[in-house]
């Protein structure tokens, strides 16, 4: 899979609508366009400039906000972007309305393509991991290294827990489901949703919970929240069914960039099982499992997740930093060896063209 559109893309002010998504403190929106796709892109600014770059994709449902806590805890190593993926957040639905992962994948590729920050350290979380490994396999001089937290691979028996979930990808299930839960305002739901992702919704505060539920209540808004969840998650059961080369742990095995594993254990919707095959599969891993983390640890446990990233990252510049020496070496033995060529009176080619020994 690769870009077809021209790279180049047109960054304008972030367009505001009807009720305005929320902007952290020392975080920025903009508006990225390309041909049929506009992405909202969440940055924070980072402690200085000339940073490593990175890309932060959400998961099912969710939005860039979901990793504002990390990218709070990495601003001084990272420079981060954090899209919403099409047709979630702030961004529209793209106008082919491919929610396919191969599509977001081509979503992603494209901005990737025309930002020219690549290599970039890719991060995604559940779904949006999904996105982020079939990236890295297909476009490996894209990426630097793979943070997955909870991505959603294919699992045999999938937890009972994750079945109402996948059951969104039956068409016409988001429409029954709307009809059955009618009579519920956002905060229920906003409760219902957090029972679900988090390890411990209690651990929420009242004021996050707040923004949570207007943040729902925004979502809800949106003339095409329902189809995008809807065909978002067909378009993940789908990718399960691959087989061959396109099999997502097929491309897992082929993603060549080093990668951190991030699952927590009391995860509802990605079983904690998955994590040693997933450690097993990536050619380079490590991995971090949180005793009390749910499905989105970068928000229930951001500090962790980031111990986390910055060893992967110290691994990375450390490997980088030995290949450049192993490059001085060779380039100094090169020299040496045409210098000790010159002092054994070994000939070489003279500015006269003779062949004759110099030294």
């Amino acid at each position: 899979m690769s870009s077809t559109e021209p790279p180049e893309a047109r960054i304008v002010a972030a367009v505001s609508p009807a009720r305005p998504v929320r902007v952290g403190a020392g975080e920025k929106l903009r508006t990225t366009s390309l041909p049929g796709l506009t992405l909202n892109v969440r940055t924070r600014p980072p402690v200085v400039s000339g940073l490593p770059p990175a890309v932060f994709l959400h998961g099912l449902g969710g939005c860039s906000q979901n990793w504002s806590p990390l990218m709070e805890q990495l601003a001084d190593r990272l420079d981060i972007e954090a899209p919403d993926l099409p047709g979630f957040g702030d961004s529209p639905p793209p106008d082919d309305g491919d929610y396919s992962i191969s599509g977001h994948a081509r979503a992603v590729i494209r901005h990737l393509d025309a930002s020219g920050r690549a290599p970039v350290h890719l991060a995604g979380n559940s779904m949006g991991g999904t996105v982020a490994i079939r990236v890295a396999a297909v476009r490996p001089d894209l990426v630097r290294s793979l943070t997955l937290v909870s991505p959603a691979l294919p699992e045999r028996r999938p937890q009972r827990t994750a079945v109402p979930t996948g059951l969104l990808a039956i068409p016409g299930a988001t429409r029954l489901f709307s009809r059955a839960t009618r009579d519920w305002d956002a905060e229920r739901r906003t409760r219902e949703l957090l029972a679900l992702t988090y390890g411990d919704p209690g651990q929420v505060t009242q004021e996050d919970f707040a923004l949570a539920v207007e943040e729902y209540e925004r979502r809800l808004a949106l003339p095409y929240f329902w189809d995008a969840l809807a065909r978002s998650a067909r378009g993940l059961v789908d990718s399960y069914a691959l087989g061959g080369q396109h099999s997502l742990w097929r491309q897992a095995e082929r993603v060549l960039a080093p990668t951190l594993l991030v699952y927590g254990m009391r995860d509802q919707l990605v079983s904690i099982r998955m994590a040693r095959r997933a450690s097993a599969t990536f050619r380079d891993s490590r991995l971090l499992t949180l005793l009390d983390a749910g499905h989105v640890a970068m928000m229930e446990y951001p500090g962790a997740v980031a111990r986390g990233m910055r060893e992967l990252l110290d691994d990375v510049e450390g490997r980088a930093a030995g290949g450049r020496a192993v490059d001085l070496r060779h380039e100094q033995q090169a020299t040496d060896g045409r210098d000790s060529r010159k002092t054994r009176g070994v000939p070489v080619p003279g500015a006269d063209g003779s062949g004759a020994a110099r030294g």
